[in-house]
């Protein structure tokens, strides 16, 4: 994923200081650490544009399982509402272990209920632990349910606290450097969850502190009837109107936006997470991501959180984006190269990281390793296999030149003893 796009045959990689020194051959010396990756697929780590990360608690919530969004949504919300910091360290130690597993060595999160005492610096202490590179948002909710927004009044939280909390993260942990391992943005939840003076305020302060701006936008058909009644507007204009367009701006979902509003995002290089498991899931539809692509969007993966889409894993949605695409508009709509590209570099665009989604020099050591023995590849013909078959599980990652998952095991902490917490957790909540 280079700029040449090469693909290298029995080469090296020559890491140093957290970044890729040199790429080539017989780059190995006397007294470098080696570590072996013959009979192996080597990708650039990949990138996550969109998650919830506490949602890890809620997996295959009964009476959530089949709802649309909005149903799904007040299901859940009772539920979030119990959480508390543990419940926000645990579930992000798990998600972000279920997505190093799965190739993952950046993602964002979006958190939006601060339930009982909860921080964003609960998230953020769980990635540091863990080791990946974390670009957490702080979320937020202040519409409830009495003045005809979405959640329960008991989750939402005054404006002028929601933008003084943003203030005091963003100083305390948001750093722009090439190579930053925290950056924070400003995450408004929704055009259903927060007002229109919010919105305004979040994106002002966002530009005046220099850091970047993200919410859901355009999710299903709901969302769209919402806005017209509510805004007398679709997503796009509502966006546009407020300050929600640039290249400092992401929207996760954006299913149903329409040509005009895909020629607004390319004019503008606003990004998009790209969250097509969780679409299906919750009965969403198919973002017209091959449209976007084709207008100049740029446009990242995004698992989505774990109560809508079950399961995190980067790799297999960079499949199943292939494939809905190729439902929508045929079978040579879309490439597994192209899939893996928006794994990586389509990621880093989004984000704002130049600095990482491609095996180069200068770039971040970040580093997926998959195993090419393993049974998925059996008989494959082509490196694309890692896309069309698998496997859907690295061997070994690196983040930053740091090994955090070895041999298919997470070696950055103690998972085993996260998965305790996490269950006793469940069964607490579920009780």
């Amino acid at each position: 994923m280079d700029d040449a796009r090469r693909e290298l045959d029995g080469a090296d990689i020559r890491v140093s200081n957290g970044t890729i020194a040199e790429i080539g051959q017989g780059l190995a010396g006397d007294g470098m650490a080696i570590h072996d990756v013959r009979r192996c697929i080597v990708t650039p780590g990949l990138i996550n544009t969109h998650h919830h990360l506490y949602q890890t608690l809620t997996r295959a919530v009964p009476k959530a399982q089949d709802a649309l969004l909005f149903g799904w949504l007040q299901q859940l919300y009772p539920i979030w509402a119990r959480f508390g910091p543990e419940e926000m360290f645990v579930s992000t130690q798990i998600g972000l272990a279920e997505l190093a597993l799965s190739g993952c060595t950046l993602t964002s999160d979006h958190l939006y209920i601060f339930p009982n005492g909860s921080r964003l610096d609960d998230t953020i202490a769980a990635a540091t632990e863990v080791g990946l590179r974390f670009h957490a948002t702080r979320g937020a909710m202040s519409i409830g349910e009495s003045e005809g927004g979405l959640p329960p009044d008991d989750l939402v939280e005054a404006e002028e606290d929601i933008l003084n909390d943003c203030i005091r993260v963003i100083d305390q942990f948001h750093d722009p450097r090439p190579g930053a391992m925290v950056r924070v943005g400003v995450a408004p939840c929704s055009p259903f969850s927060v007002s229109r003076d919010l919105m305004r305020e979040a994106a002002v302060l966002a530009r005046d502190k220099g850091v970047m701006m993200h919410t859901h936008l355009a999710e299903n058909d709901e969302d769209i009837s919402y806005s017209l009644e509510r805004f007398g507007c679709r997503p796009g204009q509502y966006a546009e109107d407020l300050g929600w367009v640039g290249d400092d701006v992401w929207h996760a979902h954006c299913v149903k936006l329409d040509g005009q509003e895909i020629d607004l995002f390319a004019r503008s290089r606003t990004g998009v997470a790209h969250c097509p498991c969780s679409n299906c899931r919750l009965g969403s539809g198919i973002a017209p991501v091959r449209q976007m692509r084709d207008a100049g969007v740029r446009v990242g993966l995004g698992v989505d959180g774990s109560a809508s889409n079950d399961v995190g894993n980067l790799v297999a949605e960079a499949r199943q984006t292939m494939l809905l695409q190729r439902v929508q508009n045929g079978a040579d709509a879309m490439a597994a190269r192209e899939a893996l590209e928006i794994a990586t570099r389509g990621g880093a665009a989004v984000l704002g990281r130049d600095d990482c989604g491609q095996l180069a020099p200068g770039k971040r050591a970040d580093i997926a390793v998959w195993d090419a023995a393993a049974i998925e590849n059996a008989g494959s013909w082509d490196p694309a296999a890692l896309v069309l078959a698998g496997p859907t599980k690295v061997r070994d990652l690196f983040v930053e030149g740091r090994l955090i998952v070895a041999d298919g095991a997470v070696v950055s902490f103690d998972l085993p003893r996260a998965i305790a917490a996490q269950n006793r957790l469940v069964g607490r909540l579920s009780a």
